[in-house]
């Protein structure tokens, strides 16, 4: 548990000290020098953390493991759910909206992102790999998440770390389009959609065999499919409640001790 304790505090405090440009004017501390892409950066403090914390207790051993889960693609098959199956969602919910609201399909804007009209899709996909998909993964799924598991059932494990992992984007209410405006009925939603992720995300993990490089993918591509330049908001409603069946189906299915076929991953404690 002590592990788990600096990780998420230095998890904290790497990504909200670099943040502190973009949120410090509602601190009283304008005019702070932001560099350009300055909030992908704190999307490495999770990474940053787990090594650091890894380090302290592990060493170099422990390390050399993160790093090879780091670089683990297989089973391909979990590859290959990690890097289509959002855009099939994203697919399945513009067919919905198609029907439900007589929107007419246009699987252009899939290829696009509203915040980076100037990214093509291989590179938005590398940004969003690098920063949030192992700048994240590698602390949530790769540190925290089989340490929560050598005390917890899969289940709550997740449930648990969807805590920490919302804490974690405090800062981002203060300045990121999207949550400046979220009202209360938005933030649960958010939550919720939080704990759905967390939920597929330790199925990935435990039915991997601990790939953090899958966990990151599928991250990435998720946060490209709720971004991506698609027609109205049923879109992205269609999509969550996708997700939504996705994870309580999981649950159902692969049962809450383990949500996979394969026994949770945990870590020896030290």
């Amino acid at each position: 548990m002590k592990q788990l304790l600096i990780y998420f505090g230095l998890a904290y405090l790497i990504s909200w000290i670099i943040w502190l440009p973009l949120y410090g004017e509602a601190l009283g501390l304008p005019h702070l020098p932001a560099l350009p892409y300055h909030h992908a950066l704190g999307g490495l403090g999770p990474l940053i953390a787990s090594f650091l914390t890894t380090w302290i207790f592990l060493k170099k051993e422990g390390v050399k493991n993160l790093l090879a889960k780091c670089l683990q693609l297989k089973p391909l098959i979990y590859l290959a759910v990690a890097l289509f199956s959002p855009f099939i969602l994203a697919v399945i919910a513009v067919v919905m909206s198609y029907f439900i609201d007589k929107t007419p399909i246009d699987l252009a804007g899939l290829l696009r992102a509203k915040e980076f009209p100037q990214f093509n899709l291989l590179t938005f996909f590398i940004y969003n790999v690098i920063f949030f998909g192992f700048g994240e993964e590698v602390g949530w799924r790769g540190f925290a998440l089989p340490r929560l598991q050598n005390k917890f059932n899969a289940l709550n494990a997740s449930l648990i770390l969807t805590v920490f992992w919302a804490l974690w984007h405090i800062p981002l209410f203060f300045y990121r389009p999207g949550y400046t405006t979220m009202g209360i009925a938005g933030i649960m939603g958010w939550v919720f959609s939080l704990l759905t992720g967390s939920i597929l995300l330790t199925w990935l993990y435990n039915s991997s065999k601990a790939s953090i490089f899958i966990c990151a993918v599928f991250h990435s591509t998720i946060d490209i499919a709720f971004t991506a330049d698609l027609a109205g908001i049923n879109v992205i409603n269609y999509m969550g409640f996708l997700i939504t069946v996705w994870g309580i189906l999981t649950i159902l299915f692969f049962k809450p001790k383990n949500l996979s076929t394969n026994d949770r991953e945990q870590v020896a404690s030290t």
